[in-house]
């Protein structure tokens, strides 16, 4: 089953992401990937869909998708184990995946929580998105 981006959440003040299970008028009802337990989001914490991030590049904002998909290639869809947790180690493996990433705007905290991120969603077996319309419409021209 290809995997919508748009229902894996990061929630702020949250480790980890979230898979939406269902939303009401107040709250929605998120199930973590790290363990899986179910917890209410409330209107007041900052939601934000895996589908609306991009990282920082040199030239042009990258989608987070994009991105997940160019590490998964690197990496021929294993975990990331590399990547280590000192800056220098962090910027080199964030430097093979996105070369033109900027290095200013982008924290080392920024890179970690993607490679965890990327490592949750692999050992879900969730590193199969699906096509946008747009996405759709370009590969048919």
């Amino acid at each position: 089953m290809k995997t919508n981006l748009d229902k894996i959440l990061a929630v702020s003040g949250k480790p980890g992401i979230y898979q939406l299970v269902t939303g009401g008028k107040s709250t929605i009802i998120v199930e973590s990937l790290m363990d899986g337990k179910r917890i209410p989001v409330h209107p007041t914490q900052k939601v934000s869909s895996l589908s609306d991030i991009s990282m920082f590049t040199l030239e042009e904002d990258v989608p987070l998708k994009e991105v997940l998909l160019k590490i998964k290639a690197l990496y021929a869809g294993e975990a990331v184990t590399d990547a280590g947790t000192d800056s220098a180690s962090l910027r080199a493996a964030m430097k093979k995946v996105l070369p033109t990433y900027d290095s200013e705007r982008v924290y080392d905290s920024d890179i970690k929580k993607l490679f965890q991120w990327y490592n949750l969603l692999q050992a879900k077996n969730l590193l199969d998105f699906e096509q946008d319309a747009e996405e759709v419409a370009t590969d048919s021209e």
